[in-house]
């Protein structure tokens, strides 16, 4: 009786372990994915003012890392 009273407890010791490695490692990704979203975001902001003052599509590009085809779909959003 004694030994499955352990058995239980390191089960339930090696699960709530588990969740806690999981947990950290959702909030470790989801961390990384928004810094990708904020970065995104901020070339996307950039580009446009770029393009607004008449920089042209490569230069866009290189300045904010966005491919020219993204570029060119922002550049639709200003016309």
């Amino acid at each position: 009786m004694r030994e499955s009273v352990i058995y239980q407890e390191i089960l339930e010791e090696g699960e709530a372990k588990g969740i806690a490695k999981g947990k950290a490692e959702g909030k470790a990704e989801g961390k990384a994915e928004g810094k990708v979203e904020g970065k995104v975001e901020t070339a996307r902001k950039v580009a446009l003012n770029l393009l607004g003052i008449g920089m042209s599509l490569e230069q866009v590009a290189q300045v904010t890392e966005l491919s020219i085809e993204q570029v060119r779909v922002l550049q639709q959003e200003i016309i």
